[in-house]
């Protein structure tokens, strides 16, 4: 179900605090805790403030945590607007809409007694606008408690719409892009980290390449993934991540078609240079860590990364690629021609056998979902 206004009652602070009662409403009081709440666990690129918020705009960040109480609500605001996948005790229970108006919102009421976990997940990217959020309201006799998650492994992917989830809920091919039908969870980057119990960040923003960008005029674009992927926010590469908050297991690249959707094409060379500089700033900030190039189905990406590879000489630098062909040309495909949900899986079940060999995670024998 999506909430509507009636359930978003609008506050105006003047101060923080750790923890503190206020109104919601005439019958309902409430304790308020900040959002950077160590109980809060925050998978992603974030920025803590002095006031406590919290603020990201990669798509698919998240934050999850248990709490006791019949009700639970934030208090976020956004430079744009941004939507966010909302799941109570497991079960996806709606849309969240974080829009410019600070405001409060109910995330869920009328549960039942004891313990219940929340996973809050951004399901749009970058360019849609920043989320802060500035504070988690509980009952006033609630109890914000850590996350009881099980995952030992973190994979990092890096590439472009397909790894977003644009369009994945579009109803067909002819259906323009809109930010309501964008779902990251329906990527194959979120499909594989579930398969695998794995955490994930998602460094992505449609249209970019590694050396260009789709549409651009230049052969090389001024600002690629290339320096985005250094960003603490998308699109600002010039606030720096710190990168010592996680370090993954894994980083997986699906970057080159938007680098040859359009002419101008940037010439061999450009491309891999730029695709070379991209190896070398993961390497720079996460060691020697097992790296799995995905080359587009077409365009002279396959080729020169391929080529690329192998030439490198480096064990743990991989590369495959899904063909034309693995999700078909109509009910697989959404938004402006982009794969759906459908589409998405087929992709993960093409690249989850090439992730199990790299990295020795055994197969489950489960269906990707």
């Amino acid at each position: 179900m999506k909430f509507t206004l009636k359930t978003i009652y609008r506050l105006l602070f003047t101060t923080l605090f750790l923890s503190t009662t206020v109104s919601l409403s005439a019958d309902q009081k409430v304790k308020t805790l900040r959002a950077d709440a160590p109980e809060v666990r925050y998978t992603g690129r974030i920025e803590k403030e002095s006031d406590g918020s919290v603020k990201f705009n990669w798509s698919g960040t998240y934050a999850e945590f248990r709490f006791t109480g019949s009700s639970i609500s934030m208090r976020a605001k956004d430079s744009k607007k941004n939507y966010y996948n909302l799941f109570i005790d497991g079960i996806q229970k709606g849309v969240i809409t974080v829009s410019k108006t600070d405001s409060v919102i109910v995330l869920a009421k009328g549960l039942k007694k004891g313990t219940h976990s929340l996973r809050l997940q951004k399901r749009s990217e970058g360019e849609q606008g920043t989320t802060t959020i500035i504070s988690w309201f509980l009952d006033e006799k609630g109890t914000l408690l850590p996350p009881d998650v099980k995952r030992e492994r973190h994979i990092e992917f890096i590439g472009n719409s397909i790894t977003c989830g644009y369009g994945t809920e579009g109803l067909s091919k002819k259906e323009p892009f809109k930010p309501e039908t964008e779902n990251c969870n329906y990527a194959y980057s979120c499909i594989i980290a579930r398969y695998f119990n794995a955490d994930y960040t998602l460094i992505a923003h449609s249209g970019r390449g590694a050396a260009r960008n789709y549409g651009d005029t230049a052969r090389v674009s001024k600002v690629s993934m290339r320096e985005l992927m250094m960003g603490t926010f998308d699109e600002q590469p010039q606030n720096r991540w710190n990168f010592s908050s996680y370090r993954p297991d894994l980083v997986v690249i699906n970057l080159g078609s938007n680098d040859f959707s359009t002419k101008p094409h940037p010439l061999k060379e450009e491309f891999l240079n730029s695709y070379d500089i991209i190896i070398k700033q993961i390497r720079e900030v996460y060691g020697d860590v097992k790296i799995l190039c995905v080359a587009p189905p077409k365009g002279g990406a396959f080729d020169y990364l391929r080529e690329y590879c192998i030439g490198k000489r480096d064990k743990n630098l991989h590369f495959t690629a899904y063909l034309n062909g693995v999700y078909n040309d109509d009910s697989d495909q959404g938004s402006s021609g982009h794969p759906n949900y459908e589409g998405q899986k087929k992709i993960a079940m093409t690249l989850i056998p090439h992730i199990s060999t790299i990295t020795g995670w055994q197969l489950t024998g489960e269906p990707v979902k």
